[in-house]
């Protein structure tokens, strides 16, 4: 498993048309910069059955995530319920502490969730997004409420703007239009580089991008069809080097149904040719 983690529903347009054909098959080109990439799929990304449920009560999102302590590394799995009015709950569950900062995010970290008991959080009007709705629809407006601009010729700003779109994406849904405008600031984003078809902890293939400032490496995965951000992780450098932090991202949808989360959409895993990964599709079989 590379030092890049993912997740979140693949799936079509409406009609079973496969808008991302054509904007995969551009984006995996050998040619492209990874600003025309990206820009190549906010131009053309595909809806998923999830853009066609908006109005129903509650947001729902699934996550898994790593996240740095004091010498430790704390995993859990978040499932969030969110109303408009910001009523809504949150349901983790814990896995024990890893005891190394250095610790590397795997599949089998991810069968622990499931052995862990609830904890149920209840809001009251307190549940809120990253940033209100609604969303910019400029990217260099958005860009400016994720990342300070003031900060634009600071060496932390590449890392700043980058997890600006991250922390947007895990705390809230994103439509079809705000997905193509986030993909957008990612193009902005100063000295991102492209790492090529990468597999997240679930298995699924989206391309790799990369973004080294402050000393630090960021690894985003994202489905080229959708737009989605799949995953994303930090790992830093300096005296105290290792994981700093790690998202999953497996499912983001809305139901009517305060803590009953809706049927997920099927996520088959889908091999993109390149010509800069000779050889046979990876195994579609667990």
């Amino acid at each position: 498993m590379p030092a890049i983690p993912a997740n979140a529903p693949h799936s079509s347009a409406p009609g079973g048309k496969p808008p991302a054909a054509t904007t995969t098959t551009a984006a995996t080109a050998p040619g492209p910069t990874p600003q025309q990439r990206l820009t190549t799929i906010a131009t053309a990304i595909g809806m998923v059955p999830a853009d066609g449920t908006t109005d129903l009560s509650y947001e729902y999102l699934h996550l898994q995530r790593w996240t740095r302590t004091s010498g430790a590394i704390r995993r859990e799995d978040l499932r969030r319920w969110r109303h408009p009015d910001g009523s809504g709950r949150e349901v983790f569950r814990r896995a024990p502490d890893v005891r190394s900062i250095d610790h590397q995010p795997s599949p089998k970290d991810r069968t622990l969730f499931a052995q862990a008991a609830p904890t149920t959080t209840r809001y009251q009007g307190d549940l809120h997004p990253y940033l209100p709705k609604p969303l910019p629809a400029d990217p260099a407006a958005l860009a400016d409420l994720l990342g300070p601009p003031e900060l634009a010729a600071e060496s932390a700003y590449p890392r700043l703007l980058t997890w600006g779109v991250v922390n947007l994406t895990t705390s809230q849904y994103l439509d079809h239009n705000e997905r193509s405008t986030a993909l957008h600031v990612l193009a902005a984003v100063p000295g991102i580089e492209y790492g090529g078809q990468t597999p997240d902890l679930a298995g699924r293939i989206g391309l790799g991008f990369r973004v080294v400032a402050d000393g630090s490496i960021t690894t985003l995965v994202i489905d080229p069809a959708t737009g989605e951000l799949l995953a994303a992780q930090e790992r830093v450098a300096g005296p105290r080097p290792g994981l700093f932090s790690s998202v999953l991202i497996l499912q983001r949808d809305h139901t009517d149904a305060d803590g009953v989360p809706p049927e997920p959409a099927p996520t088959p895993l889908r091999w993109m040719p390149s010509p800069r990964l000779p050889g046979p599709p990876p195994s579609t079989t667990c």
